[in-house]
């Protein structure tokens, strides 16, 4: 089968389309044949290596040589003690820490982060699901939020962003979006009670104070934004800004933050189960969640996938087309 492999870290070149053994699945597991996935933030950390994924994942050379979280596709076979999904049946999901779904064929677990497809959305779509919602669902139960709370989402037009604002509107809460220009009707369009265009206005200097601030990937300016969080509010750090030393300041100034009493400082890795992926899924399918797909890419351009996702500005999800249906 064709996958994405890679050999070295570095820039997106390093990132060739090879062809490589076709998994096989064991008696509980899911073989799917492939049909999109995402090129996420986890994808491009893995790839670029800096020192903290090096120590993990190998000094010199990657150990996780196919990238590649987020998936979608048909069930092509199945394992003997498989009862849940049949041969034909069109999930989504995701192979979680293992990556692998950059490539033709992927097997899941069946009692793990794969469900059947919504059936309102294209597997385009729901390609693009787990990662961003997964993460902002996790940070945003964390949080408790109430109905009528005011809910700040920093970097709402990115992957969590998108789904971040969507989320917090289901739970009820007032939802101020930050974004671009460009994006400010897509935000609106999400759902978003107030849109704030970063490059006419400051956030934290217009007076309004909020119960959460969901910064994503710390774009906020952390802890300029806090005087914007009233006393013993929710900072929620969804996702990690690019950098050791920008990841370890980050952390630091909001464990001073936390320990202060000034602010409520919720950071760390998502830690998403099946059950999510099924609420996740009931919310889509009653039309109060979607995804956003900026971009899509062919398989054999995904070196020019990793590079837009590279540049910080991407609008929505980037969807890689394994393989046509």
């Amino acid at each position: 089968m064709k996958a994405a492999v890679l050999t070295r870290y570095g820039p997106p070149e390093v990132v060739e389309i090879r062809n490589v053994p076709t998994p096989v699945p064991r008696d509980n597991e899911v073989l799917v044949k492939v049909h999109a996935s995402s090129v996420c933030y986890g994808d491009r950390m893995i790839r670029s290596g800096p020192l903290i994924v090096r120590l993990m994942n190998g000094i010199r050379r990657p150990k996780t040589s196919v990238l590649g979280v987020d998936l979608s596709g048909t069930v092509a076979a199945v394992g003997k003690r498989v009862t849940r999904f049949a041969a034909g049946d069109q999930v989504f999901g995701s192979r979680g820490d293992k990556f692998g779904a950059h490539a033709e064929f992927a097997c899941v677990a069946e009692d793990g982060l794969l469900a059947h497809k919504p059936a309102n959305m294209t597997l385009e779509d729901a390609a693009a699901v787990f990662v961003g919602a997964a993460c902002s669902l996790h940070f945003l139960r964390k949080a408790r939020i109430q109905p009528g709370e005011r809910v700040l989402v920093h970097g709402a037009s990115g992957s969590l962003g998108t789904f971040a604002v969507q989320l917090a509107k289901h739970y009820g809460a007032h939802v101020t979006a930050v974004c671009g220009t460009a994006n400010v009707d897509l935000v609106r369009s999400l759902g978003a009670d107030q849109v704030i265009d970063y490059t006419e206005r400051d956030f934290t200097r217009d007076g309004a104070i909020y119960d959460v601030i969901c910064d994503v990937m710390a774009m906020a300016g952390f802890p300029r934004s806090v005087r914007a969080l009233k006393r013993r509010g929710r900072y929620l750090l969804v996702g990690f800004p690019d950098g050791a030393l920008a990841i370890a300041s980050a952390l630091l100034c909001g464990l001073w933050v936390h320990l202060s009493g000034r602010a409520v400082f919720m950071a760390g890795p998502a830690a998403p189960v099946q059950a999510d992926l099924e609420f996740l899924k009931t919310l889509i399918e009653a039309g109060r969640l979607r995804s956003v797909v900026g971009r899509t890419y062919a398989l054999r351009d995904i070196a020019e996938a990793h590079r837009y996702a590279d540049t910080g500005h991407k609008v929505g999800n980037v969807v890689v087309l394994i393989t046509e249906h």
